[in-house]
């Protein structure tokens, strides 16, 4: 909690600095541009235009309410990215439908990332080292890494070479971008870890998610425990397809072994696998017995 608190005091201060009309940044030269150039700054939204060329313009109201009840409770999880225009003014790049929940939950400020003239490289090397840092959570990490590949087009071929990480470690931080919200802040809050969020994001329902997410948080699961968790739901998700076969089989077994009985006149057990085999089981209670039976099945 301590951490998140510092992060939203960092974005109060540089809020504070943008607004300083007699050391505008305007580039990646002016001074203290190092310190915009890959954190998070928390932006009023009525300094925030909508870009015009943005090609999505319809948006589900319902899907819009559900994200602003969600920031409400939560915060805005991912930070929308800016583009400065002109002094305490700036025009959105991505994060239209966060921007527009945010102003329907009634924030007067969003956190954003602000791209400024000529600052790619910069850009580049402050998230690359962002991500070498030892106190940053996986949430974080993703982020950085989806900026990478948003803002500065980098493949996860070359992110790799850059941060000197297993392309398959990148995929599987940029996979907790999917979880759902609330199970976003578990993580960064450390109620449960990474490898608790990469075994839920193997469910594609996110009411599921967050079911099992409950579970974890409330008995205390292990990720072994999670994982098998998830294991057993999918199990549970698959068709019986043996079942019809199954039931013919067993149907066809009572069958024969009421024949069987009447022909040999003991109560004969027929046992058939699904597989089609089986084994027949005629008994006998002396050796007349035994005889007579013999006797029919010699014919």
């Amino acid at each position: 909690m301590a951490q998140a608190i510092k992060k939203q005091a960092l974005g109060r201060g540089l809020s504070a600095l943008l607004k300083d009309p007699d050391n505008d940044i305007k580039s990646v030269n002016d001074k203290n541009a190092d310190k915009v150039v890959g954190n998070i700054v928390e932006l009023e939204i009525d300094a925030i235009e909508i870009n015009p060329f943005q090609p999505r313009s319809n948006f589900n109201e319902e899907s819009l309410q559900e994200l602003a009840t969600s920031i409400k409770e939560l915060g805005v999880i991912q930070p929308i990215t800016v583009r400065k225009t002109d002094f305490n003014k700036y025009q959105l790049i991505s994060g239209e439908r966060r921007l527009r929940a945010s102003k329907l939950a009634g924030l007067n400020a969003v956190p954003a990332y602000i791209r400024i003239a000529n600052d790619n490289e910069s850009l580049t090397m402050a998230l690359v080292e962002n991500i070498q840092r030892h106190d940053l959570d996986p949430i974080e990490i993703a982020l950085s890494y989806q900026r990478l590949i948003d803002e500065i087009q980098l493949t996860q071929e070359q992110m790799s070479e850059r941060v000197g990480k297993k392309r398959s470690t990148i995929a599987n931080y940029l996979r907790l971008l999917k979880l759902d919200p609330i199970i976003q802040t578990g993580i960064r809050d450390g109620f449960i870890s990474m490898g608790h969020g990469r075994a839920i994001i193997n469910i594609e329902n996110q009411d599921v998610q967050t079911d099992i997410y409950q579970k974890i948080v409330s008995q205390n699961l292990s990720v072994r425990e999670t994982e098998a968790l998830v294991k057993n739901y999918q199990e549970s998700l698959k068709p019986k397809v043996a079942t019809k076969a199954k039931t013919a089989t067993f149907a066809v077994a009572a069958e024969a072994n009421k024949a069987i009985t009447e022909y040999f006149g003991a109560k004969v057990d027929v046992k058939v696998a699904g597989n089609g085999k089986g084994k027949i089981t005629i008994p006998f209670h002396s050796e007349e017995d035994f005889n007579r039976i013999i006797k029919l099945i010699k014919g």
